[in-house]
């Protein structure tokens, strides 16, 4: 099936995309999160607050491995990641539901930039002051009875915009 090896997933050109796990309380969903990451060659992960970090049986099992080639960083709060994003240049958007966020569908990417996403918590999504902190948020528009998604199906349809853009 023509796959990289960990090792040239390491050394591949990189989708320059971190995407930011902000108090993700279920394994299963960080795992998830890594398997998405590795399937469109993102940059890295930022793990923050009470999210796991590997190595750990319960992100490896939906993980599968993904938790090995995507490079990760752990930060005390996503407020630190943020700041650090925003040092090493990059334009950080929280995907959170607020007054004047960006849909999903008129989202437009300037190429050279780098990005990052944040996501939030399972329950309280992305903290205040994460937003706060943010250039941007950005929204997944929905149509139906419900009004939120599960965060790792989340992160998938946002890395897929950004990589289907070859930003």
């Amino acid at each position: 099936m023509h796959r990289l090896s960990v090792e040239q997933f390491k050394e591949a050109k990189k989708l320059p995309l971190i995407v930011v796990l902000d108090d993700i309380r279920s394994l299963y969903n960080v795992g998830s999160v890594f398997r998405s990451c590795d399937a469109f060659r993102v940059e890295a992960i930022y793990l923050c607050g009470i999210t796991a970090t590997p190595p750990n049986a319960e992100i490896h099992k939906t993980a599968l491995g993904g938790e090995d080639s995507v490079d990760w960083k752990y930060f005390a709060s996503a407020d630190e990641a943020v700041a650090k994003l925003h040092e090493d240049g990059y334009y950080v958007y929280s995907i959170e539901q607020v007054e004047g966020s960006t849909k999903l569908q008129t989202l437009q990417l300037e190429q050279g930039r780098k990005y990052a996403v944040v996501l939030g918590n399972e329950v309280k999504g992305v903290h205040q002051s994460v937003v706060d902190a943010s250039d941007d948020c950005l929204e997944i528009p929905q149509f139906g009875t419900k009004h939120s998604l599960n965060v790792s199906v989340t992160a998938g349809i946002i890395v897929w915009e950004f990589a289907k853009r070859n930003i």
